[in-house]
């Protein structure tokens, strides 16, 4: 069944944006596209509003950043609940201009989601109504889920590296 929706989904993304979709892949059973920046809106607003697709719950937004540390990507996780279909869609922007049109408009619930991942991450979310730091303070200066920050305090000495697999 997920090769089938794989191959239904990417078949409707390909007829109306074609080389904006860069990637569909099936992972772990899982239907998964990355979308040019610059259509993720409007591929967004298409699964939501096509009658057949309806992917109408916004699971999940999330940030992350890539192995090479030049790209901040947006994740989102969408779900069809008539059907049970579920859905991945990522894009990915320079680290340098982080600007990404917000789903506020398509699913309230975004506006928490994004908050999130523009504090952590520094992800702008263009278009977002109240858009500032949601769990750390506002006079936070760094993004601290980006690689360039270490996970551990590097004053102390009381754990060794090698406990950690490095």
């Amino acid at each position: 069944m997920s090769q089938d929706t794989l191959n239904k989904i990417s078949e409707k993304l390909n007829q109306h944006f074609g080389s904006d979709v860069l990637v569909a892949e099936l992972l772990y059973d899982f239907p998964c596209f990355t979308i040019n920046h610059t259509k993720i809106h409007e591929v967004l607003t298409f699964l939501k509003n096509d009658e057949e697709l309806n992917f109408h719950f916004l699971t999940d937004l999330t940030g992350m950043q890539t192995a090479d540390e030049k790209q901040l990507g947006v994740i989102y996780h969408l779900h069809n609940m008539m059907k049970n279909i579920r859905v991945r869609i990522r894009t990915f922007v320079d680290i340098n201009k982080p600007d990404v049109p917000t789903a506020t408009d398509l699913w309230p619930g975004a506006n928490w989601m994004e908050r999130e991942t523009f504090d952590f991450y520094g992800v702008r979310f263009k278009g977002h109504p109240n858009l500032k730091r949601i769990l750390n303070v506002d006079e936070m200066d760094i993004f601290p889920m980006r690689k360039e920050y270490p996970l551990e305090d590097q004053s102390r000495d009381d754990k060794s590296d090698k406990m950690f697999g490095r």
